[in-house]
């Protein structure tokens, strides 16, 4: 994920993590596993996050992109728009994920879409649309996300996803 810097991100997102001294780049990535999978966010609001992840290196026995790959980028994109609905004064935590996967992939990248579906006080869902390079849909999947409130003893979790 080292090219995460190229993510736009609202103005007024921005502003409110960095009076809080809060690196959104590294707050809204797919962390570890992310950067393990090759994991690239290009766009993240709440109204749409955009991220690609390579097929080679996440396949499974017969060549084809695992199931679990398209989960992770699905789950990623989703929790990050999650995340910016509910804002720095909420933790998004993922308490329902659904994938249908529609078609096989060997080669390429494949592109997630996160649009919401809901957002509230207390939840966000957000529906995933994966694709492949011929724009072919691989994986259709729906995050729903519990929006807590930031409680004592939070900002180190915060601090420790920068």
């Amino acid at each position: 994920m080292g090219e995460q810097q190229h993510v736009k991100f609202p103005q007024e997102v921005i502003d409110e993590y960095a009076a809080l001294g809060v690196d959104l780049l590294a707050l809204f990535s797919a962390g570890h596993l992310g950067n393990r999978m090759g994991v690239q966010i290009s766009e993240a609001s709440a109204e749409r996050v955009v991220g690609t992840m390579p097929v080679e290196g996440n396949t499974q026995p017969y060549g084809l992109l695992h199931g679990g790959a398209s989960a992770v980028l699905a789950e990623t994109l989703g929790s990050i728009g999650s995340m910016l609905h509910g804002g720095s004064s909420k933790i998004a935590v993922g308490v329902d994920l659904n994938c249908t996967h529609h078609r096989g992939v060997r080669s390429g990248l494949v592109t997630g879409v996160a649009t919401p579906v809901h957002r509230g006080r207390s939840t966000a869902t957000y529906e995933i649309v994966i694709t492949d390079e011929n724009d072919k849909r691989v994986c259709t999947a729906r995050l729903t996300c519990m929006l807590r409130d930031v409680k004592p003893g939070d900002e180190e979790l915060i601090r420790a996803a920068n």
